[in-house]
């Protein structure tokens, strides 16, 4: 296995890994319960263990690297409000799902990662060691004045129609795992819940020339982001009021910043783009769900064809713990136009979403495959910027849209007493999405979101559900 230095951004985001860390997964029992988690060593509550505790792992990180501190990516969901023991009680699944038993290992610059991975995979307490995999997601935005056309994205998924068919439900978290928001924008007043910051990059974690912006390095309750614009474009999409752009689509629904991209400027590059560890982005997506979110959108992804196919794939642990919660993940599913596999949209049981034109025929920058489920608008959509608004175009600002939609189907399906899985809801989108435009082309799922179709879907559902004589009492 080799793995070039992070230098080059323009590279297939995932196919570089931050230099000074690594990620290592305990089997089942073996985890020590003494090692601190991420977020009390930044914070200073707590310092990060010197060794693990196993002689063998020990003497590998000595030998390969000198010396290591070693740190919890996760903290038990009993203990968010544990200062310096948020280390301690983990559940049961917690635990089987391996999100308690997952280290990040810092090591000195110049630390031959590749083959420190390749070694402690052969130990038979490790279940599995990989890189601290980067993802990087390039954007671009402007400060344009809304125009008619604008409105086109969200007439393409019928918005006016589903939100005056089913409003939404302050109770309703939508959780945008991202690189965080300006929160004081009027377009999101009264509708952000209190997020995280979870990004942990050093400056020396990064090639010469390659300039870090913002917080970068504390797990604080401030997601904000000044530089980037990339997660502001996709809670607007879902939470916005309407005062100088449509409305947000999941109506009263309300948002959940996670800061998991930090900021990055790149040489000759003059627009920063969102940088984050894979360990910075799972330790967001699990504070999500710990905190209350029924669903999740991750506009973010790995490249499959960066990854050693040796190694686990990235957020698999994070994933399963989080459909096991109950909750509703959407991921973007990748700009490359190829087909091929993006990691978290991959896995089952996410909802991957690819982008359409306005016109409703797929976008050619869309990734493809069997796994992705139905598309949404992805170009050219109007929607906020740090200083105002922007347009914003890739599979990144899909998703979104899709995850809005699945917020209007649980608020729906809470105000009728039914329950509603992640399952129920990648269904319902697929029953009810409008065909392309054109021909049906392969590869972009079932067809085009239409969350009023989805909606009405759902409600003739839950009546086929019902005994005969609660129906007609419900239809009076």
């Amino acid at each position: 296995m080799t793995l070039p230095p992070l230098a080059m951004p323009w590279a297939a985001s995932g196919a570089y890994c931050l230099p000074g860390s690594l990620l290592l997964k305990m089997t089942l029992g073996e985890a020590p319960e003494t090692i601190p988690s991420g977020a009390d060593v930044r914070r200073g509550r707590l310092v990060a263990a010197q060794s693990l505790g196993f002689g063998v792992i020990d003497r590998l990180f000595r030998h390969y690297a000198g010396s290591a501190r070693v740190s919890r990516v996760h903290s038990a969901a009993a203990a968010l409000n544990r200062p310096g023991a948020r280390h301690l009680g983990f559940n049961d699944r917690e635990q089987l799902f391996g999100v308690a038993r997952t280290f990040r290992v810092d090591v000195p610059p110049g630390t031959p990662i590749a083959p420190l991975v390749d070694s402690l995979n052969q130990i038979n307490v490790v279940e599995a060691a990989m890189p601290n995999y980067v993802c990087i997601t390039p954007f671009e935005g402007g400060q344009p004045v809304m125009a008619a056309n604008d409105w086109l994205p969200w007439q393409l998924v019928r918005a006016s129609e589903a939100l005056a068919y089913e409003p939404g439900d302050p109770g309703v978290i939508v959780g945008v795992v991202d690189s965080g928001v300006r929160e004081e924008h009027p377009e999101l007043k009264g509708r952000l819940r209190a997020g995280f910051d979870t990004v942990q990059i050093g400056q020396s974690e990064f090639a010469l020339g390659v300039e870090l912006l913002g917080d970068k390095n504390i797990v604080d309750p401030h997601p904000i982001d000044r530089y980037v614009g990339h997660g502001m474009g996709c809670c607007g999409i879902i939470g916005a009021l309407g005062m100088q752009m449509p409305p947000g689509l999941a109506g009263e629904a309300r948002v959940l910043p996670m800061r998991g991209l930090g900021a990055a400027r790149f040489p000759g590059k003059l627009q920063p783009v969102g940088v984050g560890a894979i360990s910075d982005l799972d330790m967001a997506v699990k504070l999500a769900v710990d905190i209350g979110a029924k669903v999740i959108n991750m506009s973010f992804g790995t490249d499959d064809a960066s990854i050693d196919p040796r190694l686990p794939k990235p957020h698999a642990d994070v994933m399963a713990y989080a459909l096991d919660r109950g909750c509703i993940l959407v991921a973007a599913s990748g700009n490359n136009g190829e087909e091929t596999n993006f990691w978290p949209s991959a896995f089952p049981g996410v909802i991957a979403v690819g982008s359409v034109k306005g016109d409703g025929r797929p976008s050619a920058f869309s990734t493809r495959g069997s796994h992705v489920a139905l598309c949404a608008p992805g170009e050219r959509i109007f929607t906020l910027g740090l200083d105002g608004y922007q347009y914003a175009t890739g599979t990144s600002f899909a998703a979104p849209f899709v995850s809005a939609a699945a917020a209007l189907l649980v608020a729906r399906a809470q105000r009728r007493s039914y329950p509603l899985d992640s399952c129920q809801v990648r269904d319902l989108l697929i029953q009810s999405a409008a065909p392309f435009t054109g021909t049906h082309p392969v590869g972009y799922g079932a067809g085009v979101l239409d969350v009023h179709a989805s909606l009405r879907a759902l409600d003739v559902k839950i009546d086929q559900s019902l005994p005969e004589g609660i129906w007609l009492m419900e239809n009076a």
